[in-house]
């Protein structure tokens, strides 16, 4: 391979983070505390919400809002074949059992009629994913769950900044869930945030997060918890990166446009559709190709990273005990899932962080020519 020349991602961190943390160093109050609670009402603002707490990463927040929703053992919860391994292990973390639905052949996102077949006395909640940078359809979602009775826990790790019909993703279910890893839209190294708009699950996600207490300087537990917390440092990097939204969902859509402008013409590759409905902040660039993998290997012997698309949750090893021929409760054959298994087969991903540049997007352009030719 030769020296990586491209990176898959590079965080836009500049001196206003670096001072923003160092702030915290000398103001000596590293742990949460009141840039968690700035950060926490500038989110809630963004996201049109009542009530956000935060939790370590997008998967623990995931978990925590599936605790505090009193999803357990026993119970099921409706995952999107096409999608991050932690939507899935998040379900299991709280003892449930994830079942995957097929996903649409154009987004890629959950299609709520191959869930209905799904559907059983164990069913408790539908978790959508929010796939690479666009709302998936939240009318259709939230139709389905009332009319079987599910909560409704979204997975927008991906979504910061991404609306339907005008409302930012995470605030249609009972629950929505956010991640600030590195190559996120905004980032604070790792953390995540769960938000909500129903005052009982906000002070359950309050208990659930804080080793069951409201206040941090009692030692009266009323309820069982855990340490689900972040950093002061954490949160002020948050808050840097939260100014920077506008001009990080508006570069995103640019290089967007250069990756249009260099592949136009080859006949080889097409980009992800767009969601009706839905605003795209691209979490990555996604193309499609016939030998996607192959082609992956010509870039990284460019020196170009990339990725390839998510890897069907039904053929990862580790739920291979789920399936029915392994004494398991589901049905995981390739055949129930032709649309996530084409996805990964000819689907992949490409760099978009803030900082890449102009003349870098034509360096890939000319690479992935250079392959279809």
């Amino acid at each position: 391979m030769a020296d990586c020349t491209i990176p898959q991602i590079t965080p836009w961190i500049g001196d206003e983070e670096i001072a923003a943390v160092s702030q915290t160093l000398a103001d000596n109050w590293i742990t949460e505390g009141p840039r968690a609670e700035e950060f926490t009402s500038a989110l809630n603002q963004l996201m049109g919400v009542e009530y956000g707490v935060f939790a370590p990463n997008g998967t623990l927040a995931l978990a925590l809002a599936l605790m505090a929703l009193e999803i357990g053992p026993g119970d099921q919860v409706l995952v999107p074949d096409t999608t991050f391994v932690g939507s899935a292990t998040a379900v299991q973390m709280v003892g449930a059992t994830p079942v995957f639905v097929e996903v649409d052949p154009l987004t890629f996102q959950i299609d709520t009629e191959h869930a209905e077949a799904l559907v059983n006395e164990h069913t408790r909640a539908v978790m959508p994913v929010h796939l690479y940078g666009m709302c998936c359809d939240m009318d259709r979602v939230m139709a389905f769950a009332k009319k079987h009775g599910l909560k409704v826990v979204e997975d927008a790790c991906q979504a910061v900044g991404v609306s339907f019909n005008g409302r930012h993703a995470g605030n249609f279910g009972d629950a929505g869930c956010f991640s600030f890893f590195a190559d996120k839209t905004i980032t604070t190294g790792e953390g995540g945030y769960v938000i909500c708009n129903d005052s009982g699950v906000h002070e359950k996600l309050l208990l659930l997060r804080n080793q069951g207490r409201i206040d941090r300087g009692s030692f009266i537990h009323p309820a069982v918890g855990y340490n689900f917390r972040i950093t002061d440092m954490q949160a002020a990097l948050g808050l840097v990166q939260l100014k920077k939204l506008d001009e990080i969902k508006r570069r995103k859509l640019e290089i967007l446009d250069w990756y249009r402008e260099e592949l136009d013409g080859c006949q080889d590759v097409s980009f992800l559709p767009l969601q009706e409905n839905s605003t795209y902040v691209p979490f990555r660039t996604v193309l499609f190709h016939d030998h996607a993998h192959d082609l992956m290997t010509h870039l990284e012997a460019a020196g170009i990273q990339s990725r390839s698309f998510f890897h069907p949750l039904h053929k990862q090893p580790c739920f291979a005990s789920l399936d029915k021929s392994q004494g398991g409760p589901l049905d995981l054959d390739d055949a129930r899932y032709p649309n996530a298994v084409r996805g990964y087969e000819t689907g992949l991903c490409l760099p978009i962080f803030p900082t890449l540049r102009r003349e870098q997007v034509a360096e890939i352009g000319t690479a992935i020519r250079g392959f279809s030719a």
